[in-house]
């Protein structure tokens, strides 16, 4: 993609504080080449490049198993994947509203379970000699959200070295709900246990549970921004979920600059929204908040860093961070729509802002929108 940066590590690979950008990385459209330059000193024999530094299977194990010994946490396997391993579940938490947050359905997108890192060790106190310690706004949280986290939604995949897909060569993403018409022989059943189990145990959980604020992280290729694709193309697209996603991302913005709101997924209309897309399914399902947060490949150009780009430090930041987000919409999620909006709780610079992927980026790195058209993947 053009503006990427390949990442490169003098030492361990899986020791994700080391990797730093190659700048001098370019792309030729014509070939789809990526190039970049490396010189090896006289104390280093190797080097190791990558998209994006890896998150490995070893690490999402040592989470899982630090956040089983955490008191006031409890793991529990969803399901079994098509090679056999778990599907775990964190579950924190003791407040009226659910909130599910679901991570890495491509596996390739390695930012996202460090965003689940970041989140769960603010949680449970899990940073180093925090001894589970927790700030105040993570208990405000905790007292006003139960939280099923789940880290990794493709752990076949990521063992396997896929981008987009499970075992089964299927992506998740599109796997929330059957498609297609038996009239005219196009009909697809999902999910189902023989192609995308990961889907279909999380959504039977969701429906024990119910969910009042979901949220699906992913990793973008061309936007070189975070942002949050919401419900806009649902059916139940409402103005109590345009103002509570408002809201939801204004305080996000304020907590971390990382995030910000103009540049984004173009919008779909009511209704014309892919119904098997995940938060598409979950938003129109049970009504609620919810959206696909997305992180960068290339660097973060809200907050630019050409050496480092966004990273996996900065990833767990984004996930800590969300908590402040939850807490100031959570006492209103599920606050009927005239009520929500005669009361108008939210401050001024909470207002819904329709995104665009069209931004420019000149010299200095400084951005705006509504100047030239991105490239993009469509989640």
């Amino acid at each position: 993609w053009n503006g990427s940066t390949v990442f490169f590590s003098p030492s361990d690979p899986y020791d994700s504080k080391p990797w730093l950008r190659k700048i001098d990385t370019t792309y030729d459209e014509q070939s789809g080449e990526l190039s970049w330059t490396h010189t090896f000193d006289d104390t280093s024999s190797s080097a190791y490049f990558s998209y994006f530094p890896p998150y490995s299977y070893n690490r999402h194990l040592s989470l899982i198993s630090k956040c089983q010994a955490t008191p006031g946490a409890s793991v529990q396997s969803l399901g079994q994947t098509l090679d056999g391993r778990e599907l775990e579940c964190v579950k924190v938490g003791s407040g009226d509203k659910i909130a599910w947050i679901i991570h890495r359905q491509h596996p390739g997108e390695n930012m996202a379970e460090f965003y689940a890192e970041g989140l769960l060790d603010r949680l449970l106190g899990l940073g180093p000699g925090h001894g589970y310690a927790i700030d105040g706004m993570t208990r405000d949280a905790l007292k006003m959200y139960t939280f099923y986290i789940v880290p990794n939604m493709n752990p076949d995949g990521a063992m396997r070295g896929h981008l987009r897909t499970n075992a089964k060569g299927q992506n998740l993403n599109r796997e929330w709900c059957s498609s297609g018409s038996k009239e005219d022989g196009t009909f697809y059943e999902a999910p189902t246990l023989e192609r995308s189990p990961e889907v279909y145990h999380v959504l039977k959980k969701m429906d024990e549970t119910g969910v009042d604020v979901f949220l699906d992280v992913h990793g973008d290729e061309a936007l070189p921004f975070n942002f949050i694709a919401g419900g806009e193309g649902c059916p139940n697209w409402s103005k109590r979920l345009e103002t509570l996603h408002g809201a939801f991302l204004g305080r996000y913005t304020r907590v971390n600059s990382d995030m910000q709101i103009p540049v984004g997924y173009n919008t779909e209309s009511p209704g014309e929204g892919l119904m098997n897309v995940c938060s598409n399914q979950i938003v129109s399902r049970f009504n609620c908040l919810g959206g696909t947060l997305e992180m960068p490949f290339k660097d973060c150009m809200s907050n630019p860093d050409p050496e480092r780009g966004w990273n996996p430090a900065r990833s767990k930041m984004l996930g800590a961070s969300v908590l402040e987000a939850l807490t100031y919409v959570g006492p209103h999620l599920r606050v009927d729509e005239d009520e929500l909006l005669e009361s108008n709780p939210f401050s001024d610079g909470d207002s819904y802002v329709e995104p665009t992927e069209d931004y420019k980026c000149d010299s200095s790195s400084h951005c705006s929108q509504n100047l030239m058209s991105s490239e993009k993947i469509k989640k």
